[in-house]
Parts: C-alpha cells; sequence; structure tokens
C-alpha cells in the first residue's frame, strides 16, 4: 500500500548496523536526502543489551530507523552456530523495535532476507509464501529470527499504531561483503576462491553441491535504494520482497566470476557438499509495481564487487597479489 509520504530530509535517521554490507550501503544512499544519519559502532553501542538501546535512543531521539544490524552468515557458519543465530538475531531486532516504539519513532524499516520462506515454496516466492512450509534446515535458525522480526514489526502497528515496515532483500552482494570463506555466501566466497585461483596459476576451482541451484541476487546499492524508496513511500501491515527480478544457477555464477576476474580454469563441482535450497527467485511485484527497478547488472555488479574486494582486501583478509 502506498502511504502518505514521508520526506527524510531534516530527519535524525539511524541506519542501525551501519558498519555492514547493507547498513553502509543505506549510509551511502542516504547522503542525497539532506538528513542528519546516525550511527552506533559495536563499542559505543551492543544492540543485544536491552538496557543499553533504550539508553541510547533515549539520548539521540531518532526520527526514523533503518534496521540492518544482524548477525549473518553463509551454510557453514548457520549450520555450525544455530544458537548464535537465532539468539543474537532475536535480541538486537527485539531490542531497537520495542526501543524505538518507546522512544516515539515515526517510521522504521525492518530488513529480513528471502531465507524466511519455505524450502519448497513456489517460484517466484510471492510475500503470502510466508509460513506456509517447512524451512531449509541449513539457515532455519536466522530465518525464524527473522521471521520474529517481521511479525515483532506488524504486532507494534496493530497494537500501538506504529509505522514500522518490513523488507525482504533477495541474495546481497557488493561492496562491504565478507570474503571469509568459512562465513561467507556464495558469491563473494566464489570471487575469493577465483581470485586466489589465479593468483595460484591453478587449474581449477571447486564449488559446494552440483552447482544446479538457481539464485537470484541484488547489488546492495539497489537494496539501499529500494529501502530509502519504501521508507518514503509505503506503510502497511505487509512485507515487500526487494529481489532483481531474475536468476542464475551456481555453476553460471561462478563463470561470471571467473570472466569477471580472468581467471580461465575449470569450475569443479563437489556433490557431497548440500545445495540448500533448489531454487529461490522472489516475486518482487509488489515493489516494482510501484515504480521502483533495480538498476545494476549481475555481470557490471560482479565487476564492481572485485573491484571493491582488491580495494579492501585488507580488510577482509583475503590474499594479497605478489
Amino acid at each position: 500500500m502506498i502511504g502518505q509520504p514521508y520526506d527524510l530530509a531534516g530527519k535524525r535517521v539511524f541506519v542501525a548496523g551501519h558498519r555492514g554490507m547493507v547498513g553502509s550501503a543505506i549510509v551511502r544512499r542516504l547522503a542525497s536526502e539532506h538528513c542528519e544519519v546516525l550511527t552506533a559502532g559495536r563499542a559505543e553501542l551492543d544492540l543485544k543489551d536491552q538496557a543499553a538501546v533504550r539508553a541510547w535512543f533515549a539520548a539521540n531521539q531518532p526520527d526514523a530507523v533503518f534496521l540492518a544490524a544482524a548477525k549473518v552468515g553463509g551454510i557453514l557458519a548457520n549450520d555450525s552456530f544455530p544458537a548464535d543465530f537465532l539468539y543474537d538475531n532475536l535480541m538486537i531486532e527485539a531490542n531497537v523495535i520495542e526501543a524505538a516504539h518507546v522512544h516515539g519513532v515515526e517510521k522504521l524499516l525492518f530488513l529480513g532476507s528471502s531465507c524466511i520462506y519455505p524450502k519448497m515454496a513456489p517460484q517466484p516466492i510471492t510475500e503470502d509464501a510466508l509460513l506456509t512450509g517447512p524451512l531449509e534446515p541449513t539457515n532455519e535458525w536466522y530465518a525464524i529470527a527473522k521471521i520474529a522480526g517481521i511479525k515483532l514489526a506488524q504486532a507494534y502497528r496493530r497494537q500501538h499504531g506504529r509505522d514500522f515496515i518490513s523488507a525482504m532483500p533477495t541474495n546481497l552482494y557488493g561492496p562491504g561483503d565478507n570474503y571469509d570463506l568459512k562465513g561467507s555466501h556464495v558469491l563473494p566466497a566464489l570471487i575469493r576462491k577465483a581470485h586466489e585461483a589465479k593468483l595460484a596459476g591453478a587449474d581449477s576451482i571447486e564449488i559446494w553441491g552440483t552447482g544446479t541451484p538457481r539464485r537470484e541476487f541484488l547489488h546492495v546499492d539497489d537494496l539501499a535504494d529500494a529501502c530509502v524508496f519504501l521508507m518514503r513511500t509505503y506503510s502497511d501491515d505487509g512485507h515487500v520482497n526487494v529481489g532483481s527480478g531474475s536468476d542464475v544457477t551456481i555453476f553460471e555464477l561462478a563463470q561470471m566470476v571467473c570472466d569477471a576476474i580472468g581467471f580461465t580454469g575449470r569450475i569443479v563441482t563437489d556433490p557431497t557438499k548440500p545445495d540448500g535450497t533448489p531454487r529461490k527467485l522472489m516475486d518482487s511485484a509488489l515493489l516494482t509495481n510501484q515504480g521502483w527497478h533495480r538498476r545494476i547488472a549481475l555481470p557490471d555488479g560482479i565487476a564492481s564487487a572485485y573491484a571493491a574486494f582488491l580495494r579492501d582486501q585488507p580488510a577482509s583478509g583475503a590474499a594479497t597479489p605478489r
């Protein structure tokens, strides 16, 4: 539903999780909105600490909040640390949303993840597929926490009349991504693998699974633009999918990454590793029908992500060219 236009100009806008890939992209996007961006690093504010969060909101009085803070990771990380992914994300979202209510925040956008949907959801996935079937077991802990965040935003809207909304992005990539192979998602992991294979003169790289699952990818700067669009225009109970509208197989993605990096070796699959959900393509018609569209095509986005990876190598822990 299109709501009353919400003008960010002149507002105090808190970006929770501003040092992460999504939060930093939102901060970049807000630079043209003529608002005051509020941030708080982990040393200053532990979002898992309820009292600290309430005190920070009382002292800073934000008008609007982008809730991008979360504990995130790929299949291996989710499967290895289920308690951390569930507890940390529940605490972060509950504390921020409650504090936003208590201190009269005018508008809040909660960011979830496409993993909230059932493993075997009909494709492309519409918003009403939520809670219609079992989740993908390898990331259900993170998914359950994100579902709880959606429901929290809905509950505060229904009980307290708060203008709290939720957006569900598809698989994201871009500047500020995590390239640690033990905790990264598929695209940054492929970038690092192909980069290091090229430096080493290897004749192949290995990818997890069969390479056949299909995934949708969106550049994080496109997501940030969509978040600002929704903050300005959307006001309703339901969450909104944010995707690119197309998907590729993991093998095709690996080939795109190798092409961008200039690695000419073979791509070898490892069927003993999990594939995860067979396909995950979201239906973003609710958003695009309101007039928003992605701007960055996947090959161009991968090239820019690789450029950012090279620029940020010391921070990412990636191998340095000799």
